[in-house]
């Protein structure tokens, strides 16, 4: 090959160097630019980007879900978590009226009555604390949501479907029904 040749294939091989370079120089984005450039100019309406961001709106929106659902459910927890202790110790103040009202009919056992009173007022004021509120009173309507009819009874004096007598009285943790109040119902007198 001769010289003339040879520079003349040096210049060809050099032009398309420079030619490469230049491509690349103007090739030459970022990432970001290039997906920019992507979204904005060569696919706008792009099937696929579409369903790609629908597809992160919906799983955002699900965890958005899944925050509300865990922060409720944690609540109610908290909330509710001492209802098992609390319904074991509805047996206790039962057991405290049952000793008042037998020990108000002596007159022996005042002090132990005044005893009584107070430990009974100072547990219905700790479990109130608690979110424990008693249900259920003598005159007031029959409501099967917070009462259990355990029979009836006919009563003149007393209007009918009123409770009329009480045998244990019942208990709300918060909004929730813990124990109804089991009662005897007043009903009219056959003539």
């Amino acid at each position: 090959m001769s010289k003339k040749e040879k520079s003349q294939t040096q210049d060809i091989s050099s032009k398309k160097t420079q030619e490469k370079q230049d491509r690349d120089k103007k090739i030459s984005l970022s990432n970001e630019e290039l997906k920019k450039l992507c979204e904005e100019k060569i696919c706008p309406e792009c099937a696929q980007l579409k369903e790609k961001e629908e597809l992160v709106l919906r799983t955002l929106a699900d965890s958005e879900n899944l925050k509300k659902r865990l922060a409720r459910e944690k609540e109610e927890f908290c909330k509710f978590a001492t209802s098992n202790l609390l319904e074991d110790l509805l047996p206790i103040i039962d057991n405290l009226e049952l000793a008042l009202s037998h020990s108000q009919k002596q007159n022996e056992c005042k002090s132990l009555t005044e005893g009584i009173e107070m430990t009974l007022k100072m547990f219905r004021d700790v479990l109130k604390k608690y979110g424990l509120i008693p249900v259920g009173e003598v005159g007031e309507k029959f409501d099967p949501n917070i009462h259990e009819a355990m029979g009836q009874e006919e009563r003149e004096d007393v209007e009918e479907g009123m409770v009329c007598q009480m045998y244990q009285r019942g208990y709300k943790l918060h909004d929730r029904l813990l124990r109804p109040a089991r009662v005897i119902v007043s009903k009219k007198c056959a003539k």
